[in-house]
C-alpha cells in the first residue's frame, strides 16, 4: 500500500497563521456594479417619471371640484415633471463621465490586481524570517535594537516608603 504523497508530513497546525487579506474588487466587477447602479438609477427615476405624469392627471381631473389653491398645485405639476426630466437628464450625463472615467482607470486596477499579491507574499516572508530569527538565543534582542520594535517592559514599581 502506498501512502498520499505529503500525507504525515510535518506537525498539525505547523506553518505561520497569516492573517486574511479582504478582496480588493477587480475592474470588471467596479464597472459591472456602476452598470447596474445607473440601470437601477434610470429605473427608479422612469418609474418616478410615470407616477409623476399619473397624479398629474389625477390633479387635473380633480381641480375641476377642487378649491382655487388646489387648481393653482395642479397648475404647477407640468413644471416639476420638467424639472424631473432635466434631473435624469443630468443623472444620465454623470453615469456616462462615471464610466468613462472607470474605463481610463482600468489598466490602473488590472496592475493592482498583479501587485498586490506578489506584496502580500512579501510581507509574509519577512514576517516568517523574522519568527525564525527571532526563536534563536539573544537574536531577538538584538533584532529588537535594530529593527526599533521592543517589547515594552512594565516600568519597575516605586520602593515602598518607610514612615
Amino acid at each position: 500500500m502506498t501512502s498520499p504523497k505529503g500525507k504525515g508530513r510535518g506537525k498539525p497546525g505547523d506553518g505561520p497563521a497569516r492573517p486574511s487579506v479582504p478582496r480588493v474588487p477587480g475592474p470588471a466587477e467596479v464597472i459591472a456594479a456602476a452598470q447596474a447602479a445607473a440601470a437601477a438609477a434610470q429605473a427608479a427615476a422612469g418609474q418616478a417619471l410615470e407616477s409623476a405624469q399619473a397624479t398629474a392627471g389625477h390633479a387635473f381631473d380633480a381641480a375641476v371640484r377642487l378649491p382655487p389653491a388646489s387648481a393653482q398645485l395642479a397648475a404647477q405639476l407640468p413644471d416639476l415633471v420638467d424639472s424631473l426630466t432635466q434631473a435624469i437628464d443630468r443623472l444620465n450625463t454623470t453615469i456616462d463621465r462615471l464610466d468613462r472615467t472607470l474605463a481610463l482607470a482600468d489598466p490602473a486596477f488590472a496592475a493592482y490586481d498583479r501587485l498586490l499579491p506578489r506584496l502580500e507574499a512579501m510581507v509574509a516572508l519577512g514576517e516568517d524570517v523574522l519568527g525564525a530569527l527571532a526563536r534563536l538565543p539573544g537574536v531577538s534582542s538584538l533584532l529588537g535594537r535594530v529593527t526599533g520594535a521592543r517589547r515594552e517592559e512594565e516600568p519597575p514599581a516605586p520602593p515602598k516608603r518607610r514612615r
